[in-house]
């Protein structure tokens, strides 16, 4: 562990499977403090999203944090796809959670009020559709600034998309949403599919860490990445795992040599066949105006770094 403060994080995103490993990490992690999980569309809908969240928090006795209603729908309007292929009908693969969970829900206003009562030192964590996050800049655009640091997973640079041939899936599920956070949001680190799909993690990985966990995950790790992996596996014959996107964005928050970054503007583009993709100029020289609003992009995974932390926080 390269950093010792305790980090306040405010966790959005889409749960999911790598979304909810993500949750589990973060409530594992010594160093990490979930201050709030706002839930939105994506991997499935929102309303799942709150189930889903909330039985996580269940399991870990941790029903304190609240749950903040956030995005039903994009801002674009279009229609949303969603993927029980690879997430399962109730998006934690093979797992049903019950209908009804207890849980501590607040309306999407509680964002702010979370914002004030951490000024200065809130980080924000998106691992899922950006329609939240550029909601919360719609309404309160000054008060975002009080934000300490944004990690946002999404995009991808010189690499293929997983959704179309250009688009990552929260770039390409709301780009209206994820080009307005790009040209908004300051002290940003993107972590696009050039880190995450080097975040691989194998079965025989997952085994021993339901073998040796002592969390009250220990039964819930192992078949909803055995339906993730299978997912991937259909896609992908040739893979040895399944990345975990999420988590390697939750990761980076107390990680701060897991990535190696470079820094430009981004852009996303909003319609057309290219609708999703990210945008930055990676010349020796980017044009002046690229250099007005930095991103930090996460360019190359630090593997065994990430694995040897994984298997550390998860058991």
């Amino acid at each position: 562990m390269e950093l010792n403060a305790l980090k306040k994080v405010l966790f959005l995103g889409d749960p999911g499977i790598d979304d909810s490993l993500a949750i589990m990490y973060g409530l594992l992690h010594p160093d990490i403090d979930i201050v709030g999980v706002v839930t939105g569309y994506g991997n499935v809908t929102q309303e799942q999203a709150t189930n889903n969240a909330a039985y996580l928090l269940q399991i870990a006795g941790r029903e304190d944090i609240p749950i903040i209603n956030g995005a039903k729908i994009p801002l674009s309007g279009e229609f949303i796809t969603y993927y029980p292929e690879i997430h399962g009908p109730e998006g934690l693969g093979p797992i049903r959670p019950p209908e009804t969970i207890k849980a501590n829900v607040k309306p999407f206003c509680e964002i702010f009020e979370i914002i004030k009562r951490y000024k200065g030192e809130l980080i924000i964590v998106d691992a899922g559709r950006s329609t939240s996050l550029a909601t919360a800049f719609i309404l309160e655009k000054e008060l975002m600034k009080s934000v300490k640091e944004y990690y946002i997973m999404g995009g991808a640079f010189l690499v293929p998309g997983n959704v179309t041939p250009v688009a990552e899936a929260n770039f390409h599920g709301d780009a209206i949403a994820s080009n307005l956070v790009m040209q908004y949001a300051e002290n940003v680190s993107l972590i696009p599919l050039n880190v995450t799909n080097g975040a691989v993690i194998t079965p025989d990985t997952v085994t021993y860490i339901t073998k040796n966990t002592k969390t009250n995950f220990n039964k819930l790790i192992e078949p909803i990445f055995n339906y993730y992996y299978k997912a991937y596996k259909k896609l992908n014959p040739n893979i040895a795992g399944s990345p975990i996107h999420d988590v390697v964005t939750m990761m980076a928050v107390v990680n701060p040599s897991l990535i190696e970054y470079v820094y430009r503007r981004v852009q996303v583009d909003i319609d057309g066949l290219a609708k999703g993709e990210s945008i930055a100029d990676f010349r020796p020289q980017p044009r002046a105006e690229a250099m007005k609003k930095w991103v930090r992009i996460g360019w190359k995974l630090h593997y065994k770094k990430f694995l040897e932390d994984f298997i550390r926080v998860m058991t």
